[in-house]
């Protein structure tokens, strides 16, 4: 658990890489912070270790755009890994225009007995030089180096929200709010636009692109969400410009709930492939829904998140929370699935025993293998005691980003400037 009280320190994302030893977050000050797991130890075979951490860098650095008088922020807006190829890791971060490429190597050792420079470093007269020395590695301190191996700029107008690394581990795609662009890794100046809902006249925008993510098999499809609370499935089979999707996933409105927010809270703040590659997750303000690849007119479960604001939306549209874009995870197995709400409280869903239950990621739980108690909300009529009331929500307190360890019951919650790591006692 990382805390602060500065803007800067705010978590904008939280990233498991794909063994889930390590842990990355992504923050406001545009740093990134990379916690490692520890190791099994001897005398407690049952107990895998916490989380501590093993490398900070400087991601981004906030700039300025001359042409268009812009500040462009450092934050990082995503983080994705690359499976580990070889002793080092690879991760890609983005703020709102550029992607960067960092690799994360250990250095343990470190070369002695140079022929042509002395133990300081400083060149030595080559006349001096009458023996040759083979240099010899010695042990050092463990050292963790972030270097940047690739920039891919200059490709978005607009702010970036998405990237998502493709199966075929070539090519990367990052979205913004109108164009998706598709990269190679090992090629930084060029980019191949392969969505562009931009119309031509902009006075006639309709939506903009949410959320993007790559099939988890499949090189050759991904999805994209709206803000008017649709998703577009594209093959890149079927053309080069997918500008006309394969699949448009889309619940018709039920008249009776229109409203004037009824179009700002379908907007889909995020999309995630379940692991099988078979259902579709999406977040919008009040639900997750969950859909079949199979089936486009209506998603085959939707779970409220808390339909007790539903009452609330004036006041939440007036203070700007209704704006607010909260991420969804799911587990390792695709059966349960996470996501964020206010109040510090984040909510899980069973989709087999459709049980859920919400939880809170404070500080008064966050003292090692504390367990965490379920939290109700009642609306209106007697609270009782161990309830909340709707109106004693705190809405400065939003969990926002959430992951979940690819193949245990491990979470981590970003709590504002504070990230929560939980574990399952079963262990």
């Amino acid at each position: 658990m990382q805390n602060s009280n500065n803007t800067a320190d705010i978590i904008s994302t939280v990233e498991f890489n794909h063994t889930g030893e390590l842990l990355a977050t992504g923050d406001k000050g545009g740093r990134v912070v990379i916690f490692q797991r520890e190791q099994e130890s001897k005398n407690q075979v049952h107990r895998r270790g916490e989380y501590n951490v093993y490398s900070t860098f400087q991601s981004h650095e906030p700039e300025f755009d001359y042409l268009k008088s812009l500040e462009i922020e450092e934050k990082i807006n995503k983080i994705r890994w690359l499976p580990q190829q070889n002793a080092a890791y690879f991760l890609l971060s983005t703020n709102d225009k550029t992607v960067k490429l960092w690799k994360v190597s250990e250095r343990d050792k470190r070369p002695e007995g140079y022929n042509l420079k002395d133990e300081e470093g400083r060149l030595r007269d080559p006349a001096t030089i009458t023996t040759l020395r083979v240099p010899v590695l010695r042990p050092m301190d463990l050292m963790v180096e972030a270097t940047p191996r690739r920039v891919f700029a200059n490709a978005h107008t607009y702010h970036i929200n998405s990237i998502s690394v493709n199966s075929d581990y070539e090519t990367y795609m990052s979205a913004d709010d109108l164009r998706i662009n598709l990269w190679n890794f090992e090629i930084t100046n060029q980019s191949f636009n392969i969505v562009d809902i931009k119309p031509a006249n902009m006075e006639e925008l309709t939506e903009v692109i949410t959320a993007a993510e790559f099939h988890p098999h499949h090189c050759n499809t991904f999805v994209y969400s709206s803000s008017k609370g649709t998703i577009r499935l594209c093959d890149m089979r079927a053309s080069a410009l997918c500008d006309r999707h394969t699949k448009f996933f889309e619940e018709p409105e039920d008249p009776s709930n229109r409203s004037f927010f009824s179009e700002i809270i379908s907007s889909i703040s995020d999309v995630k492939f379940s692991h099988s590659g078979r259902y579709i997750m999406t977040r919008d303000y009040l639900t997750v829904k969950v859909w079949d690849l199979n089936m486009e007119n209506r998603p085959i479960e939707t779970y409220q998140v808390h339909d007790y604001l539903r009452s609330k939306l004036c006041s939440l549209y007036e203070n700007d929370c209704i704006f607010d874009k909260f991420e969804c995870v799911w587990n390792g197995s695709d059966s349960v699935i996470m996501t964020g709400s206010y109040n510090n409280f984040f909510r899980m869903f069973d989709r087999n025993t459709k049980r859920d239950v919400t939880l809170e990621a404070s500080r008064e739980n966050s003292k090692p293998r504390a367990i965490l108690k379920p939290r109700k909300v009642c609306v209106g009529g007697k609270r009782r005691k161990d309830e909340i009331s709707v109106d004693s929500l705190d809405f400065s307190k939003k969990i926002l980003h959430t992951a979940w360890h690819p193949s245990e019951n491990i979470i981590a919650v970003a709590a504002t400037n504070n990230l929560y790591i939980f574990q399952d006692k079963v262990n």
